[in-house]
Protein backbone atom coordinates (compact mmCIF):
# COMPACT_ATOMS: atom_id res chain seq x y z
CA UNK A 1 0.00 0.00 0.00
CA UNK A 2 2.80 2.41 0.93
CA UNK A 3 4.67 1.65 -2.29
CA UNK A 4 1.58 2.49 -4.32
CA UNK A 5 1.28 5.85 -2.56
CA UNK A 6 4.98 6.56 -3.06
CA UNK A 7 4.63 5.79 -6.77
CA UNK A 8 1.73 8.25 -7.01
CA UNK A 9 3.73 10.99 -5.28
CA UNK A 10 6.70 10.33 -7.58
CA UNK A 11 4.36 10.61 -10.54
CA UNK A 12 3.09 13.92 -9.20
CA UNK A 13 6.66 15.18 -8.96
CA UNK A 14 7.27 14.18 -12.59
CA UNK A 15 4.06 15.97 -13.58
CA UNK A 16 5.30 19.11 -11.83
CA UNK A 17 8.65 18.88 -13.59
CA UNK A 18 7.05 18.47 -17.03
CA UNK A 19 4.19 20.94 -16.85
CA UNK A 20 5.16 23.46 -14.16
CA UNK A 21 8.88 23.75 -13.45
CA UNK A 22 9.92 23.26 -17.08
CA UNK A 23 8.42 26.57 -18.06
CA UNK A 24 5.58 25.01 -20.00
CA UNK A 25 2.60 27.32 -20.16
CA UNK A 26 0.13 24.59 -21.11
CA UNK A 27 -1.69 24.55 -17.77
CA UNK A 28 -1.86 28.36 -17.62
CA UNK A 29 -3.30 28.41 -21.13
CA UNK A 30 -5.87 25.75 -20.28
CA UNK A 31 -6.79 27.67 -17.14
CA UNK A 32 -7.32 30.95 -19.00
CA UNK A 33 -8.84 29.63 -22.21
CA UNK A 34 -10.70 26.58 -20.92
CA UNK A 35 -10.73 23.13 -22.47
CA UNK A 36 -11.23 22.59 -26.18
CA UNK A 37 -10.60 18.87 -26.80
CA UNK A 38 -11.57 17.51 -30.19
CA UNK A 39 -11.68 13.90 -28.99
CA UNK A 40 -13.97 12.25 -26.46
CA UNK A 41 -13.27 8.74 -25.21
CA UNK A 42 -15.67 6.36 -23.47
CA UNK A 43 -13.47 3.73 -21.85
CA UNK A 44 -13.53 1.15 -19.08
CA UNK A 45 -12.63 1.77 -15.45
CA UNK A 46 -10.06 -1.04 -15.66
CA UNK A 47 -6.77 0.16 -14.14
CA UNK A 48 -4.82 -1.40 -17.01
CA UNK A 49 -6.55 0.66 -19.68
CA UNK A 50 -5.79 4.37 -19.46
CA UNK A 51 -6.58 6.10 -22.77
CA UNK A 52 -4.49 9.20 -22.03
CA UNK A 53 -1.47 7.06 -21.16
CA UNK A 54 -1.91 4.69 -24.12
CA UNK A 55 -2.32 7.55 -26.60
CA UNK A 56 0.36 9.79 -25.10
CA UNK A 57 -2.02 12.61 -24.28
CA UNK A 58 -1.31 15.89 -22.51
CA UNK A 59 -3.77 17.70 -20.22
CA UNK A 60 -6.62 19.06 -22.33
CA UNK A 61 -6.21 16.60 -25.20
CA UNK A 62 -9.02 14.16 -24.44
CA UNK A 63 -12.41 14.42 -22.74
CA UNK A 64 -12.76 11.03 -21.07
CA UNK A 65 -15.59 9.25 -19.28
CA UNK A 66 -14.92 5.83 -17.79
CA UNK A 67 -17.44 3.25 -16.63
CA UNK A 68 -17.61 -0.50 -16.15
CA UNK A 69 -17.22 -2.19 -19.55
CA UNK A 70 -17.15 1.13 -21.47
CA UNK A 71 -20.88 1.02 -22.20
CA UNK A 72 -22.84 3.76 -23.91
CA UNK A 73 -26.30 3.26 -22.41
CA UNK A 74 -29.55 3.78 -24.32
CA UNK A 75 -30.95 7.31 -24.53
CA UNK A 76 -33.35 7.61 -21.61
CA UNK A 77 -34.76 11.06 -20.91
CA UNK A 78 -36.34 10.45 -17.52
CA UNK A 79 -35.94 11.47 -13.90
CA UNK A 80 -33.13 9.04 -13.12
CA UNK A 81 -29.46 9.86 -12.82
CA UNK A 82 -27.40 9.21 -15.97
CA UNK A 83 -23.70 9.89 -15.44
CA UNK A 84 -22.37 8.60 -18.76
CA UNK A 85 -25.18 10.26 -20.70
CA UNK A 86 -24.48 13.56 -18.93
CA UNK A 87 -20.80 13.31 -19.90
CA UNK A 88 -21.76 12.57 -23.51
CA UNK A 89 -24.04 15.58 -23.56
CA UNK A 90 -21.34 17.86 -22.18
CA UNK A 91 -18.61 16.59 -24.48
CA UNK A 92 -20.70 16.63 -27.65
CA UNK A 93 -23.14 19.50 -27.14
CA UNK A 94 -20.99 21.92 -25.13
CA UNK A 95 -17.39 21.05 -26.02
CA UNK A 96 -18.30 20.14 -29.62
CA UNK A 97 -15.83 17.28 -29.86
CA UNK A 98 -15.20 16.03 -33.38
CA UNK A 99 -14.43 12.39 -32.58
CA UNK A 100 -16.15 9.97 -30.19
CA UNK A 101 -14.04 6.89 -29.45
CA UNK A 102 -15.52 3.95 -27.58
CA UNK A 103 -12.60 1.87 -26.33
CA UNK A 104 -13.11 -1.70 -25.16
CA UNK A 105 -10.39 -4.07 -24.06
CA UNK A 106 -9.44 -7.67 -23.45
CA UNK A 107 -10.04 -9.45 -20.12
CA UNK A 108 -12.79 -6.99 -19.18
CA UNK A 109 -14.20 -7.83 -15.76
CA UNK A 110 -17.62 -6.47 -16.62
CA UNK A 111 -17.83 -8.66 -19.71
CA UNK A 112 -16.53 -11.67 -17.79
CA UNK A 113 -19.34 -11.19 -15.27
CA UNK A 114 -21.84 -11.90 -18.06
CA UNK A 115 -20.20 -15.27 -18.64
CA UNK A 116 -19.98 -16.13 -14.93
CA UNK A 117 -22.71 -14.16 -13.11
CA UNK A 118 -21.95 -13.27 -9.51
CA UNK A 119 -24.46 -13.86 -6.74
CA UNK A 120 -22.46 -11.91 -4.20
CA UNK A 121 -24.57 -9.92 -1.73
CA UNK A 122 -22.25 -6.99 -2.44
CA UNK A 123 -23.37 -6.75 -6.05
CA UNK A 124 -25.64 -3.74 -5.68
CA UNK A 125 -24.99 -2.08 -9.02
CA UNK A 126 -22.71 -4.03 -11.37
CA UNK A 127 -25.18 -6.68 -12.56
CA UNK A 128 -27.87 -4.08 -13.14
CA UNK A 129 -25.45 -2.00 -15.18
CA UNK A 130 -24.33 -4.99 -17.22
CA UNK A 131 -27.98 -5.78 -18.00
CA UNK A 132 -27.63 -3.00 -20.60
CA UNK A 133 -25.84 -5.54 -22.79
CA UNK A 134 -27.48 -8.52 -24.40
CA UNK A 135 -26.57 -11.80 -22.77
CA UNK A 136 -23.77 -13.64 -24.60
CA UNK A 137 -23.91 -17.22 -25.78
CA UNK A 138 -20.84 -18.88 -24.17
CA UNK A 139 -21.05 -21.73 -26.67
CA UNK A 140 -20.52 -19.33 -29.59
CA UNK A 141 -18.61 -16.39 -28.14
CA UNK A 142 -15.45 -15.85 -26.11
CA UNK A 143 -15.38 -12.93 -23.63
CA UNK A 144 -13.00 -10.90 -25.81
CA UNK A 145 -15.03 -11.56 -28.95
CA UNK A 146 -18.17 -10.53 -27.11
CA UNK A 147 -16.43 -7.39 -25.82
CA UNK A 148 -15.95 -6.36 -29.45
CA UNK A 149 -19.59 -7.08 -30.23
CA UNK A 150 -20.58 -5.01 -27.20
CA UNK A 151 -18.82 -2.04 -28.80
CA UNK A 152 -21.21 -2.34 -31.72
CA UNK A 153 -24.13 -2.32 -29.32
CA UNK A 154 -22.79 0.87 -27.73
CA UNK A 155 -22.52 2.36 -31.22
CA UNK A 156 -26.18 1.61 -31.88
CA UNK A 157 -27.11 3.07 -28.49
CA UNK A 158 -25.10 6.21 -29.31
CA UNK A 159 -27.20 6.81 -32.41
CA UNK A 160 -30.27 6.81 -30.17
CA UNK A 161 -29.12 10.16 -28.76
CA UNK A 162 -30.66 12.72 -31.13
CA UNK A 163 -27.79 15.18 -30.80
CA UNK A 164 -25.28 12.43 -31.61
CA UNK A 165 -27.24 11.11 -34.60
CA UNK A 166 -27.69 14.60 -36.06
CA UNK A 167 -23.97 15.38 -35.81
CA UNK A 168 -23.00 12.05 -37.36
CA UNK A 169 -25.46 12.70 -40.17
CA UNK A 170 -23.97 16.18 -40.68
CA UNK A 171 -20.46 14.69 -40.60
CA UNK A 172 -19.38 16.98 -37.76
CA UNK A 173 -18.90 14.00 -35.43
CA UNK A 174 -17.17 10.73 -36.20
CA UNK A 175 -17.59 7.60 -34.07
CA UNK A 176 -14.73 5.11 -33.71
CA UNK A 177 -14.81 1.69 -32.01
CA UNK A 178 -11.44 0.60 -30.65
CA UNK A 179 -10.35 -2.56 -28.85
CA UNK A 180 -7.19 -2.60 -26.73
CA UNK A 181 -5.46 -5.94 -26.20
CA UNK A 182 -3.73 -5.79 -22.85
CA UNK A 183 -1.21 -8.58 -23.46
CA UNK A 184 0.10 -7.15 -26.75
CA UNK A 185 -0.52 -3.48 -26.03
CA UNK A 186 -2.09 -3.09 -29.47
CA UNK A 187 -5.34 -1.45 -30.57
CA UNK A 188 -7.63 -2.66 -33.32
CA UNK A 189 -10.41 -0.51 -34.75
CA UNK A 190 -13.71 -1.50 -36.29
CA UNK A 191 -13.63 -1.06 -40.07
CA UNK A 192 -17.20 -0.84 -41.40
CA UNK A 193 -16.23 -1.93 -44.91
CA UNK A 194 -14.64 -5.15 -43.67
CA UNK A 195 -17.14 -5.42 -40.81
CA UNK A 196 -14.27 -6.51 -38.63
CA UNK A 197 -11.60 -5.12 -36.30
CA UNK A 198 -8.29 -4.31 -37.99
CA UNK A 199 -4.97 -3.02 -36.60
CA UNK A 200 -5.06 0.70 -35.82
CA UNK A 201 -2.46 2.82 -37.57
CA UNK A 202 -1.90 6.51 -38.07
CA UNK A 203 -2.00 6.12 -41.84
CA UNK A 204 -5.29 4.22 -41.75
CA UNK A 205 -6.96 6.56 -39.24
CA UNK A 206 -10.27 7.76 -40.62
CA UNK A 207 -10.99 4.49 -42.35
CA UNK A 208 -12.75 3.37 -39.18
CA UNK A 209 -15.29 6.18 -39.34
CA UNK A 210 -18.82 4.94 -38.79
CA UNK A 211 -21.85 6.48 -40.45
CA UNK A 212 -25.33 6.37 -38.98
CA UNK A 213 -26.36 3.72 -41.48
CA UNK A 214 -27.67 0.55 -39.88
CA UNK A 215 -25.54 -1.32 -42.37
CA UNK A 216 -22.35 0.03 -40.78
CA UNK A 217 -22.49 -2.58 -38.03
CA UNK A 218 -23.55 -6.21 -38.24
CA UNK A 219 -26.36 -7.37 -35.96
CA UNK A 220 -25.37 -8.58 -32.51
Amino acid sequence: MQKSLEKMLLGYEKFQEKYVKSGSRLLQRLSHQGQTPEVMVVSCCDSRVDPALIMGGDPGDFFIVRNVANIIPPYEKDGAHHGTSAALEFGICFLNVKHLIVMGHSQCGGILSLFAPSHSPGDDFISRWMDLLEKPDPTLQSPDAYAKMALLQSYKNALGFPWIASRVEAKTLVIHLWFFDISSGKISSYAPRQKDFVPLSRHAFGGDALSNSKEAAPPL
